[in-house]
């Protein structure tokens, strides 16, 4: 069963997708208008939604029939479905462009899912926004949940990992770019408190976040957050905050090129 199957009742209550972030991957996949779009790993189809206002036709598949059946409910503009990244229900080279935000490390293996992608990429762009663990031990989150985001880091396939899979899987070029949270962050993911520490406090948000959610024991949450506020009310936080301040970035965006050469 998925994890998003135990998470999925309260998701939307927290996450939504963000104008800037979404504007981002719009731009990276060069959306047409008359041109068909897969987000793989949709979950209850934020991003799907919000990028189907910038043209296209859309689908959108996830492994959690309860993130489909929220999705389903918000909308019937985009094709959804239930389907595993590895296998996915479309043949050879359908889409114009594929999508996927904060997902990959629910992905079994990386190079059967990307070789999937590649297989129903016409030609076009895969642009993945993900973190890496190297970026995760930055956070600092790990100053009060340490175990937790410990977990939550080793889930995360290394950059490393993800170019070399992207080119076993056929991709032409990889690019990245970095990203670093912004103070109006919409989507509450799990560093998107990064400069609003007092959100941690709030067990909705945190529900919403599978790092809280599934990784972090309820002793490891209790501690923490008695720690986490007391350090907000004397404003330590502050210092914290600046001490975990990195040039890499808090996120990024990968953008893999398929090359048709027969379209060419």
């Amino acid at each position: 069963m998925s994890i998003y199957e135990q998470i999925g009742k309260s998701y939307d209550l927290t996450r939504r997708a963000d104008p800037e972030i979404a504007a981002r991957l719009a731009v990276h996949l060069q959306i047409k208008s008359d041109s068909s779009y897969l987000d793989v790993g949709c979950g209850t189809g934020n991003y799907t939604l919000a990028l189907a206002k910038s043209g296209g036709i859309w689908h959108g598949v996830d492994q959690s029939k309860k993130m489909i059946d929220a999705a389903t409910n918000k909308s019937n503009i985009v094709a959804w479905q239930v389907a595993e990244a590895e296998a996915l229900p479309y043949t050879a080279q359908t889409f114009s462009g594929v999508l996927c935000t904060l997902a990959i490390h629910h992905f079994f293996a990386l190079t059967p899912a990307f070789r999937e992608i590649y297989r129903v990429l016409a030609a076009g762009r895969f642009v993945l926004f993900t973190a890496t663990p190297e970026q995760m031990s930055k956070y600092w989150l790990v100053e009060y949940f340490p175990e937790a985001i410990h977990k939550s880091a080793e889930q995360m396939p290394s950059l490393e990992k993800v170019r070399y899979a992207l080119n076993e899987a056929g991709f032409s070029s990889v690019n990245i770019e970095p990203y670093s949270i912004s103070e109006n962050l919409q989507d509450l993911f799990l560093y998107s408190g990064k400069y609003r520490p007092e959100i941690y406090l709030d067990e909705n948000i945190r529900s919403g976040i599978s790092t809280f959610a599934l990784l972090a024991s309820p002793e490891e949450i209790t501690i923490g957050c008695e720690r986490l506020a007391a350090d907000i009310s004397t404003e330590r936080i502050t210092d914290i905050v600046n001490k975990y301040e990195n040039n890499y970035g808090d996120y990024l965006f990968v953008i893999a090129e398929k090359i048709n050469h027969e379209l060419a």
